[in-house]
């Protein structure tokens, strides 16, 4: 499986699937921790981290996160772990407009943002804790690029895909990105299926079971069998 097929599979998934089937193989689920600070955009792609901590003085060196923007390109994300500040900004105006210009998909913070009203012109998509006016300059030096960092209590490495839409974010490691994606889409078939039997009358009670959500059914579950299942457990 080439990287474009995965992400042309992970362009067709929600959050919602994706954290179920993390949740089923027993993997880190999603977040509800990061929102867009603009509208509602969805976005997918293949993550570039960024890692930043208290500047402790000195001489000014690149401003944060200008080097992963400069290295991505279409179909990425960068991800930048600030470890939840949100007494301070790490994304701005200039990156989004940086970032545009390179075709990213969007940015995902651990953190605040500032400058949503330019990122919302650009049509850049801004997923953070919160806003807030304050600059990094002087508070905030960036410690690492492409290195692995943690992202609302999740472990993220660069390469790893991720998703982020109106429920929140989903990262899904690299490594097991053909199992995760494989569960999802079975998980988008069973309740497409349960979907249509509530639309054609099958009562939600009966339609709606925890047995076919899992998929160890397929079929709606009768009341009678219902009170089975849940004598047995």
């Amino acid at each position: 499986m080439t990287s474009t097929d995965l992400l042309e599979r992970l362009a067709r998934l929600d959050t919602t699937v994706l954290s179920d089937a993390l949740d089923g193989l027993g993997l880190t689920p999603g977040t509800g921790e990061l929102r867009a600070q603009w509208g509602s955009p969805r976005i997918s792609g293949a993550v570039r981290t960024v890692a930043l901590e208290p500047d402790p003085g000195g001489a000014p060196g690149p401003h944060i996160a200008t080097a992963a923007i400069a290295a991505s390109g279409p179909g990425e994300v960068i991800v930048v772990a600030n470890g939840g500040r949100t007494d301070v900004s790490c994304w701005g105006g200039l990156l989004s407009l940086g970032s545009m210009q390179r075709g990213i998909a969007g940015v995902i913070a651990d953190g605040a943002c500032r400058d949503v009203a330019e990122a919302q012109d650009y049509g850049f998509p801004v997923f953070s804790r919160g806003i807030t006016p304050r600059t990094a300059r002087g508070r905030l030096r960036q410690r690492s690029v492409g290195e692995p960092i943690t992202v609302a209590g999740v472990a993220v490495a660069e390469g790893d895909l991720v998703v982020a839409d109106d429920s929140g974010v989903v990262f899904v490691p690299r490594t097991r990105a053909e199992d995760v994606l494989e569960r999802a889409e079975s998980i988008v078939a069973r309740e497409a299926a349960i979907a249509a039997d509530i639309r054609g009358g099958v009562a939600i009670d009966q339609a709606m079971h925890d047995a076919r959500l899992a998929g160890t059914t397929t079929t709606p579950t009768t009341a009678s069998e219902q009170g089975a299942e849940e004598t047995a457990r």
